[in-house]
């Protein structure tokens, strides 16, 4: 029994290493931003779902804040209903990757 807890704790703390260890790549980006241009890309857009929204403009964001929005999405921490939707399709790799593009963008 000692044995499989220490298995689980150590599994449980190599998910968090690994996690930690992601690198954001903006060129890998690139093939990846077709789901945000369309609204954040939009100088003013304003989303009508599920409420009339002011969508911001993500471009020169941090990317630790980029990142920690999308996580926060994918966990159902933020509410949104489409961006939870978009964030729960991402892997951390492709989080890193977008928060990495939108934080190079002025």
């Amino acid at each position: 029994m000692k044995k499989l807890f220490a298995l689980l704790a150590l599994a449980g703390f190599a998910h968090v290493v690994s996690a930690a260890d992601v690198v954001g790549n903006a060129d890998a980006a690139k093939s990846k931003i077709a789901m945000c241009i369309g609204c954040h890309g939009i100088e003013g857009y304003k989303t009508a779902f599920p409420e009339v929204f002011q969508v911001p403009m993500i471009g020169g964001q941090s990317a630790k804040y980029i990142e920690s929005a999308l996580q926060a999405y994918r966990k159902g921490d933020r509410k949104h209903p489409s961006m939870r939707g978009i964030a729960g399709t991402l892997s951390d790799q492709d989080i890193a990757d977008l928060a990495a593009y939108y934080a190079s963008q002025k």
